[in-house]
């Protein structure tokens, strides 16, 4: 049964339309749209009545389609006030003139959609967040992995044991270090997460982190880094809302106009149905600050968006081949390059975070063949691998019904790239170059898996050994 979160798409719009790093004429377009959304433009009908349209077909034609789970309606719901006060502070800080009575009464539909849908959908709900097996396995494959659900839950098992003693040995060392009486990694880590930082002086020390991060890429030649400046801001509440988690905000791939992406930092979980709001301390300490401007920012997902749009991708490399596993694969692969180069206390919390990306290769899985609840998720994930109630919350919603199987492409896109550089590293001995290799997998644009191992023993390989 389809489920349309229109509030939801509708921030998303206006949101990507009224970007700063988007040409002020391109967004001058909004208010045309604005006008086709709300039905007032000739020839146009409400987008809400439409949508409720379709779902009125598609119930027509078959009575038993499988119901929206439960939950993800009334996160939905839940947030949907927050979204639009957000697009509404979007309009009006956008320098926009003219847009108030589109919107008006595109926010008046909306609150209406809302309300019908609790009165129509969410009776029709599952309480089971489970999707089918079918269309779990093809969620994996539409991310790029193209294991099996009960593979990729065997290998990710054996690599979390595994990096659990590297984080129990990390944390042993700076119990040591610092007098800490209980030198168990959770004790440590509790510790450690207790030296949060005010919120007057969260960016600037991310902006040091960035530097020192840049200073050790150049200088052990890791991988060649553009001379401008790479930007991180925080979340607003309608952002933390949309995607709760850090991200990378991508520029365009199409029309570029020389935007570049956005590390945006988000502070806290929207409240859930009860209410209730928890925020993240997850990154707002200063051991934790190192890995995550790794992965969002340089040498991850910033990187590899400049890259392409620098040197030119083409758009099928950049687009079409779009997958999440070499996205994500890239970002932990980045991680991992940056942690020999960190302070005691940032190594642990990367390994805390590649952990984190293990767990997912199993609890995603694990939860939607029934095999865990969705509260043992959450247990485990504060229990063992260190996180927050927010993080761990909107992880477990982000496998049950943000987008269940993504989460899995960390580990698996981490898994083939390393794999793919250790048999250039055995085919090419001292030939290898670390520099050069980083650089030739960012310039293949978003290949999948199999086809950036082909390219780089057929060649990056051949080119090495000249």
């Amino acid at each position: 049964m389809p489920f349309i979160d229109l509030t939801g798409m509708m921030f998303g719009v206006m949101r990507a339309t009224l970007d700063p790093r988007i040409p002020k004429e391109r967004q001058q377009t909004l208010l045309v749209r604005l006008e086709k959304y709300a039905g007032l433009a000739k020839g146009y009908r409400p987008v809400t009545d439409l949508a409720h349209e379709r779902l009125q077909e598609r119930l027509k034609a078959n009575k038993n389609l499988l119901g929206p789970y439960k939950g993800e309606i009334e996160q939905s719901l839940n947030d949907a006030p927050t979204l639009i006060k957000g697009m509404r502070d979007l309009l009006a800080k956008s320098g926009l003139q003219g847009w108030e009575k589109s919107f008006g009464t595109l926010e008046q539909q909306l609150t209406a959609y809302n309300a019908r849908l609790k009165a129509e959908l969410l009776p029709r709900a599952r309480t089971d967040h489970r999707l089918p097996a079918e269309v779990y396995a093809n969620n994996l494959r539409e991310f790029g992995v193209d294991i099996s659900p009960q593979e990729l839950i065997a290998k990710s098992l054996t690599s979390f044991a595994e990096i659990r003693n590297q984080m129990q040995i990390t944390a042993g060392l700076i119990a040591k270090e610092r007098g800490f009486k209980d030198a168990d990694y959770r004790a440590v880590m509790l510790q450690l997460k207790k030296d949060q930082i005010p919120l007057d002086k969260v960016m600037p020390i991310y902006a040091q982190r960035l530097a020192s991060l840049e200073k050790a890429a150049r200088e052990q030649q890791i991988v060649t880094l553009p001379q401008r400046k790479a930007v991180i801001r925080l979340a607003t509440a309608a952002e933390n809302a949309q995607q709760p988690a850090p991200h990378m905000s991508p520029p365009r791939l199409i029309g570029n106009t020389g935007e570049y992406g956005e590390f945006v930092l988000t502070t806290s979980m929207p409240p859930d149905a009860s209410g209730k709001t928890m925020v993240f301390d997850d990154f707002t300490h200063e051991a934790g600050t190192w890995s995550i401007t790794a992965h969002e920012a340089r040498p991850g997902h910033e990187l590899q968006f400049a890259k392409m749009i620098e040197t030119g991708v083409s758009t099928a490399r950049a687009v079409f081949a779009f997958n999440s596993v070499n996205v994500e694969g890239w970002a932990l692969y980045a991680e991992a390059e940056m942690q020999p180069y960190e302070p005691l206390d940032g190594q642990l919390f990367a390994l805390q975070a590649r952990a984190m990306r293990a767990a997912r290769a199993f609890l995603d899985p694990m939860v939607n063949l029934g095999e865990i609840t969705p509260e043992g998720v959450k247990a485990f994930l504060m229990s063992d691998v260190g996180l927050s109630e927010g993080m761990a919350t909107q992880e477990m919603q982000r496998y049950t019904f943000r987008a269940p199987g993504q989460a899995t492409s960390y580990f698996y896109g981490y898994q083939r790239l390393m794999e793919t550089r250790q048999a250039a590293e055995v085919t090419l001995g001292n030939k290898f170059d670390r520099q050069k290799f980083n650089d030739f997998v960012l310039a293949q644009g978003l290949v999948p898996p199999s086809l950036l191992r082909k390219a780089v023993m057929e060649e990056f390989v051949p080119a090495m050994r000249k």
